[in-house]
């Protein structure tokens, strides 16, 4: 079984933009710039938003966070945006999510320019992305995506097999690998007799947020399972795959944590540079 080492992969990836960088400076005397706007008090969002922090600065980019407090206007945070995307150095705009319960989360995504749109959620990013055309893509699932091309290096007429239709990892995974040639079965909560569908994956992604769902007897021998699951246990933090009992069947398997997050920041301060070269090149 090969342990697919996200933390190492994504390493790599900031090596390279910290090359990239340094010649984008060197060439147009501007850097990327990334706002990240945070709203409340949520321990995981302000792990999360330092975490891109730290990683936006060691590849060189420019790095803001805007913080709100919870109780914040609505118009106050799409003011904001409307401001940042007539910024010529801010490359990319990111709201952290969730967003409190009297803020539109549609509103807010669809104020952000989508050549700002570093999360790929603007429909109009979302509608390229399922038309087969250039787009930013979301970056848990480009994550997911690079990693599987690092060990499939060939996907056409792989059957893949995606549990969880989300619009931030079911729906854009789907597309990508579509654009791969792969058979694509997108699975659900609803779905019937799902150890079947995952039985008959080469490529299996679980992103449903269901500690351990996925256990060693619904993998088929020598495929690939990406974990995108981060669940909160009594014996700490799990994917959903039982890990343990899959890394006996899978080729290859990403752990949790070290898998897909790791990844998830470093597509973001891809997609950063992406939204950089699309205004400025």
């Amino acid at each position: 079984m090969i342990l697919i080492d996200g933390k190492k992969t994504a390493g790599e990836i900031r090596e390279e933009l910290k090359k990239e960088i340094f010649q984008i400076k060197k060439e147009n005397k501007k850097v990327p710039g990334l706002s990240v706007i945070l709203i409340g008090d949520l321990a995981p969002s302000q792990i999360y938003v330092r975490m891109k922090e730290k990683a936006a600065i060691e590849v060189g980019l420019k790095s803001q966070i805007i913080k709100y407090p919870n109780d914040v206007e609505e118009k106050t945070v799409l003011d904001k945006i409307n401001e940042l995307n007539k910024n010529d150095n801010v490359s990319g705009i990111l709201v952290q999510l969730p967003l409190p319960n009297h803020i539109n989360k549609q509103k807010v995504i669809e104020s952000i320019s989508p050549l700002k749109d570093v999360d790929g959620f603007h429909p109009f990013n979302v509608g390229n992305l399922s038309s087969g055309n250039e787009s930013i893509v979301p970056c848990t699932p480009l994550g997911c995506y690079l990693l599987i091309k690092k060990y499939e290096k060939n996907l056409s007429g792989k059957k893949a097999v995606i549990i969880g239709r989300s619009n931030l990892n079911g729906k854009p995974m789907t597309q990508l690998l579509l654009k791969e040639n792969c058979t694509v079965t997108i699975t659900h909560s609803k779905t019937k007799d799902l150890k079947r569908e995952c039985l008959s994956a080469d490529i299996l992604v679980a992103a449903v947020g269901i500690p351990k769902l996925v256990k060693g007897d619904w993998i088929k021998k020598d495929s690939v399972v990406i974990d995108v699951g981060i669940n909160k246990t009594d014996q700490g933090i799990v994917g959903d795959v039982d890990f343990e009992e899959v890394s006996k069947t899978a080729k290859a398997v990403t752990p949790v944590p070290g898998g897909v997050g790791p990844m998830t920041i470093a597509c973001l301060l891809k997609n950063t540079i992406k939204c950089f070269k699309i205004v400025n090149f």
